[in-house]
């Protein structure tokens, strides 16, 4: 009976704080999902490990599970009688195998791709319908599916831009400009929140949070990042400066 009143009581705090993670105040909200992760970390962790053989640094598996708990934490409904982890374990899982995908490292199955279509026609019918895209509760009663095996098949086949792709060119500024120091070592101060950076991360374009990944947390330099990615040195640059410009816009009130 005493554990069955720790979980119920536990199940209650977080839904406590996934409100305030939830809510328009923005310190309030911060703080809360500061909470959250902390607390749920353990998740992360287990997801990471299931993916630790797959050639990328545990610590990067980390960061990118991290996001995919932050995406949880954001869309939790709490109207669901249901625990945040049974929402929150698809979603960490999804975002480590996107980004792995991403990378070329590792396959989509075709069930898992026509589940996936299937998902997209009916949210389009919905939206075409009602005028509004449809909730993941929704979409998961049409397809008669569950939440977390919806947002699982959306989360493996997310659309992937391509690494070469130009976004638009930027005219102004000298070309070789570089936005921070490589010699110094120092992340620029706009990184050092990391759970708001992590918030901020989960909105980039692909390429963007891969030049964040190899440039801050691999301390690469500009060129190593480009040569990884087969781009210019120069286009590295470009959007190392957009990245930036973003982030500032994203983290500051």
């Amino acid at each position: 009976m005493k554990g069955t009143a720790d979980a119920a009581s536990i199940k209650a705090r977080h839904y406590a704080l996934m409100r305030e993670a939830q809510s328009s105040e923005r310190e309030v909200a911060e703080a809360a999902t500061a909470t959250l992760l902390n607390e749920n970390m353990g998740l992360v962790r287990t997801a990471a490990l299931r993916f630790r053989d797959r050639g990328i640094e545990f610590e990067d598996l980390m960061q990118i599970g991290t996001i995919g708990m932050l995406r949880a934490i954001r869309t939790f409904d709490l109207s669901r009688d249901t625990a945040f982890s049974t929402f929150a374990v698809p979603l960490i899982v999804g975002e480590i195998r996107r980004n792995l995908r991403d990378d070329g490292m590792i396959h989509v199955s075709r069930t898992t791709k026509q589940l996936a279509a299937d998902l997209l026609r009916r949210r389009q019918d919905f939206t075409a319908r009602e005028g509004r895209e449809p909730s993941v509760n929704e979409l998961a009663a049409l397809a008669g599916l569950s939440c977390e095996e919806v947002a699982m098949a959306l989360a493996a086949t997310a659309p992937v831009a391509s690494l070469s792709e130009k976004v638009f060119e930027d005219d102004k500024g000298e070309l070789g400009e570089r936005i921070t120091d490589d010699e110094s070592g120092n992340e620029p101060a706009i990184l050092t929140d990391r759970i708001a950076l992590s918030e901020a991360i989960s909105r980039m374009p692909p390429l963007w949070r891969k030049i964040v990944l190899l440039r801050y947390f691999r301390n690469r330099t500009q060129q190593q990042t480009a040569d990884f990615l087969g781009l210019t040195q120069v286009k590295v640059s470009r959007e190392e400066k957009k990245i930036l410009t973003f982030l500032r816009g994203e983290m500051t009130v």
